[in-house]
C-alpha cells in the first residue's frame, strides 16, 4: 500500500519566471497570456486521457477548494469537524498531487495514487470545505459518491496504466480493447495514412465496431480533409468509424485562447502558426499541425516561445498517441548563449558518433537551441529539455527545435538538501550533490540536440538514395525492410519507440560528454585531465538512475511503466554487461540496519570501457531505427530491459527506500484591466491548490459532460 501513497513529507518547488517576465513588452505579455489560456484551457484533456475518475476528482477538489479564505478555511473547518492536523496534511496533498499530474495516476511512472487519510475521514475533510454552504455541500456529496470508490481503488487492474484486461487502465481506449484491437486500428489508420497521434479507440460491447475518436473543436463529417474521412470503413473483416470532435468544448476553449494571442504575434511566421494551430485544432488535422510545426520551426529566437498540441507518446501503451501539452516561456538569452555554441560545433560533433556517414542526415538542419524559463506548461508534467516536433519528415527535412527549460532545472536541482543521495558511496556523495544541476545541464543539451536531432530514417520510396550504403553490423549493404509510405518511427516500433529513442539519446549524452569541446560549451574545461567531475557525475548518474529505475518496473505485468526510466534502467545493463569492474552493484547494510546498494563507478575507465561499451550500442540502436528494424531492434532492446532475479532483489531495497518525486507550483497569468501580472504561490501542497483555484474557474459542466458522455465505455474496467 505504501507504494501507492504520496506522502506529506513531498517535496514541493515553485516554478519562478518572474524576472524573465517582467522584461516582456506589454504586446509580448499579451501574446504570452492568450497563449497560455490555451495551454491551460487544454490542460483539462488531459485528465480525460488519464483516468475515468480523473474528471470528478478533480472537480472535486476545485469545489472543495473554491470558497474565500483559501486552503487556511479549509482546514479550519476540518480540524472544527473533528480531523487531526496530521489527517489534514494527508488530504492536502492528496489534493496537490491530483493537480500536480493533472489526475490520479502519476504523470512520471503511470502509477495511480490513492490519499493515505481513511475514505471516511476523507470526506468529513471535502464536506468540512464547505460548511454553510448547502449548495456546495451538496455537489461535494454528488461528486464523493460518482469517484470515491474508484480514488481508492487498487485492484490489479487499476493500479498502473496500461492496455487490456491483464495489464492496467487507459483511457486512450475503451475498457474491453485489448492489445490486438490497438493494432488492427493502427494497420487501419496507416493504410488511410491517418496520424493517430490525436486519437482515441473506443470498441462497442455489443458489435465489437471500433470507433476512432479524433481531437477537434468541429464535430461530424465536411468537406475539409479530415471531415471527408469521417465515415464507416470495413478493414481485415472489421468495422472502423472515424468521428471527430473529440474534447470538442475544450478545443473550441482552445482556439480562443490562441484567438486572443493572435493579435499580439511578433512577425509572419507567428501568424502563420498560430493560424495553423486554429484550423488544426478546430478541424482536427495532424497534417495542418504539422504545418505550423514547419513555421514554429521558421520563428528563429522569439522573445516568447511555445510550442502546443498532442505531443509526447509516453503514455499510450500502443506508443502512438500524443497526450495533450501546450507551453509558454520566456528565452533567457544569457543561459541560451552556451546553447548555441553547441549548435555551432554540433556538425563537428555529429562525426564523432559511432555510427558511419551514411547512417546520418543528409544536412544538418540548424536549430534553435534556447533555455527557457517557462510562464506556462500545460500538461501532467513538465520536462527539464525538449527536443521537437517529432514528426520524422520535418526533423529530417525542415529541422527542429531544441529547449532547456532553466527553471525547471533550478527549481528541480537547485535545492541541494542534506540528506546523503541514496545508493551513492560515502565518498561522492558531497561532489555528487554538488554538481548534479551542472552535469544535468550538459546531459540535457546534448541528450535534446544531438540525440534526439541525429541520425537518419531510410524511407522505402527512397532507396535509391541509400543503395550502396553499409550495414556496419552486417558489413552488407542495408537491406531494409525500411518504412513504408504513411509509416512513421512511432507507428513502426509503436510500444518501444519511446522508450528506445529515449535511450539513444541518452547514450549520446554519455558518449558526447567526455569531449573537451562539448564541455568547454557549458564553461567546463579538461584542465591536462582524462576525465573530470562534471563528465563522472553525469556517467555515475546515469548508472543509479538505472538502479532507481527499477521502481518503474512491474514485476507483476513484466511490464516498464515509464518510458526515460526503462532507458536508463537498459544503459546501466550495458554498463555492467561492459565488465572489467566499471560498474558494480554493491549490496550492504546501511546505518538503520536495513539493506542498501551503491553504485560504484571506475571513473578512470569512462573513456575506454564505458565510452566503448556505450559506443557499440548506440551504433546497434541508429542502425536498428534507420532500417526500420523492429523485429532486430526490438529483440535487442527488450533483451536488456529483462529483470531477472537478481534484478528484483535489488528493486525491492530500491522501492524500500524510494524518496517521493517533487510537485511543481507553477505561477498563474492574470489579466487585470489592460495589464497583465504573474501571480505567484508558495512551494507548499497549500500553493499547489492555490495555483489551481486562481487558474480555473470552480465549476466546469462542459468537462463534467465529456465526462458522463464516455463514462459507460470505461467503468466497466475491473
Amino acid at each position: 500500500m505504501k507504494q501507492y501513497i504520496i506522502p506529506t513529507e513531498t517535496s514541493v518547488v515553485v516554478l519562478d519566471a518572474s524576472v524573465a517576465f517582467d522584461g516582456l513588452t506589454p504586446e509580448e505579455k499579451a501574446y504570452t497570456y492568450g497563449l497560455s489560456v490555451a495551454d491551460w484551457d487544454g490542460a483539462k484533456i488531459c485528465l480525460l486521457q488519464c483516468s475515468p475518475e480523473s474528471v470528478p476528482i478533480f472537480a472535486l477538489l476545485q469545489t472543495a477548494f473554491k470558497g474565500d479564505g483559501g486552503v487556511a478555511k479549509v482546514r479550519e473547518a476540518a480540524l472544527q469537524a473533528g480531523l487531526t492536523e496530521n489527517e489534514c496534511d494527508q488530504a492536502v496533498v492528496y489534493a496537490a498531487a491530483v493537480y500536480g499530474n493533472l489526475g490520479n495516476y502519476k504523470s512520471f511512472g503511470d502509477s495511480k495514487f490513492v490519499p493515505e487519510l481513511p475514505a471516511e475521514r476523507m470526506k468529513m475533510f471535502l464536506v468540512a470545505s464547505c460548511a454553510g454552504n448547502e449548495a456546495s455541500t451538496a455537489k461535494v456529496e454528488q461528486l464523493w459518491a460518482e469517484c470515491s470508490d474508484r480514488m481508492y481503488s487498487l485492484t490489479a487492474r487499476q493500479r498502473q496504466m496500461g492496455l487490456g484486461q491483464a495489464n492496467g487502465i487507459s483511457t486512450y481506449f475503451s475498457s474491453n480493447c485489448e492489445e490486438e484491437d490497438a493494432d488492427a486500428a493502427g494497420r487501419f489508420m496507416e493504410s488511410i495514412q491517418l496520424s493517430p497521434y490525436n486519437t482515441r479507440l473506443f470498441k462497442d460491447a455489443g458489435s465489437g465496431a471500433f470507433t476512432i475518436l479524433i481531437a477537434s473543436a468541429t464535430c461530424g463529417p465536411g468537406d475539409d480533409e479530415v471531415g471527408k474521412l469521417c465515415k464507416v470503413y470495413d478493414f481485415e473483416g472489421k468495422s472502423f468509424e472515424i468521428k471527430r470532435g473529440d474534447y470538442a468544448p475544450l478545443m473550441g476553449r482552445i482556439v480562443a485562447g490562441l484567438k486572443l494571442a493572435l493579435p499580439h504575434c511578433a512577425n509572419a511566421d507567428q501568424t502563420k502558426m498560430i493560424e495553423k494551430y486554429i484550423e488544426s485544432f478546430d478541424l482536427g488535422s495532424i497534417n495542418v499541425h504539422m504545418d505550423a510545426s514547419r513555421h514554429w520551426i521558421k520563428d528563429k529566437g522569439p522573445a516568447v516561445e511555445s510550442y502546443i498540441g498532442f505531443i509526447e507518446s509516453y503514455r499510450d501503451p500502443s506508443g502512438v498517441r500524443g497526450e495533450w501539452e501546450g507551453f509558454v516561456a520566456c528565452v533567457n538569452r544569457e543561459m541560451s548563449k552556451k546553447f548555441q555554441k553547441l549548435v555551432d560545433t554540433a556538425e563537428t560533433l555529429l562525426t564523432k558518433m559511432p555510427w558511419p556517414k551514411g547512417f546520418e542526415k543528409d544536412a544538418f538542419l540548424r536549430p534553435d537551441f534556447t533555455s527557457l524559463d517557462v510562464v506556462a506548461f500545460g500538461s501532467s508534467g513538465v520536462p527539464a529539455g525538449i527536443n521537437i516536433p517529432n514528426y520524422d519528415d520535418i526533423r529530417q527535412n525542415d529541422g527542429f527545435k531544441n529547449v532547456s527549460l532553466g527553471n525547471v532545472l533550478a527549481a528541480s536541482y537547485g535545492a541541494k538538501g542534506t540528506k546523503p543521495m541514496t545508493f551513492v558511496t560515502a565518498e561522492d556523495n558531497d561532489m555528487f550533490k554538488e554538481l548534479i544541476g551542472a552535469s544535468f545541464e550538459v546531459q540535457v543539451g546534448i541528450h535534446e540536440l544531438l540525440g534526439h536531432g541525429s541520425g537518419k530514417v531510410f524511407m522505402q520510396k527512397e532507396k535509391e538514395s541509400f543503395k550502396d550504403v553499409v550495414n556496419p553490423l552486417t558489413g552488407e549493404p542495408v537491406a531494409g525492410p525500411f518504412y513504408p509510405p504513411g509509416a512513421t518511427w512511432d507507428t513502426v516500433f509503436s510500444k518501444i519507440a519511446s522508450t528506445y529513442e529515449e535511450c539513444r539519446a541518452e547514450c549520446t549524452g554519455l558518449y558526447l560528454c567526455i569531449e573537451p569541446d562539448v564541455l568547454e560549451c557549458f564553461g567546463h574545461t579538461m584542465e591536462g585531465a582524462d576525465i573530470i567531475d562534471i563528465t563522472y557525475i553525469n556517467w555515475l548518474n546515469m548508472a543509479r538512475a538505472g538502479l532507481l529505475g527499477l521502481e518503474f518496473y512491474t514485476p507483476e505485468t513484466g511490464g516498464w511503466r515509464q518510458a526515460h526510466m526503462q532507458a536508463r534502467y537498459v544503459i546501466m545493463r550495458v554498463m555492467l554487461e561492459a565488465g572489467a569492474g566499471f560498474v558494480e552493484l554493491k549490496t550492504k547494510t546501511a546505518e538503520d540496519g536495513s539493506p542498501d546498494i551503491e553504485v560504484r563507478m571506475n571513473r578512470s575507465l569512462i573513456t575506454t570501457v564505458g565510452k566503448q561499451a556505450v559506443g557499440d550500442f548506440m551504433l546497434k540502436l541508429q542502425v536498428h531505427k534507420s532500417l526500420g528494424d523492429l523485429a532486430q531492434g526490438s529483440a535487442m532492446y527488450e533483451g536488456y530491459s529483462k529483470v531477472p532475479d537478481d534484478m528484483l532483489e535489488l528493486r525491492k531495497i530500491v522501492m524500500a527506500r524510494k524518496e517521493p518525486r517533487k510537485l511543481l507550483v507553477q505561477p498563474v497569468l492574470c489579466k487585470e484591466g489592460d495589464d497583465i501580472k504573474l501571480k505567484t504561490f508558495d512551494a507548499t501542497p497549500t500553493g499547489m491548490i492555490e495555483a489551481f483555484a486562481a487558474r480555473f474557474a470552480p465549476d466546469d459542466e462542459e468537462l463534467l459532460a465529456l465526462y458522463e458522455a464516455e463514462k459507460p465505455a470505461h467503468v466497466t474496467a475491473v
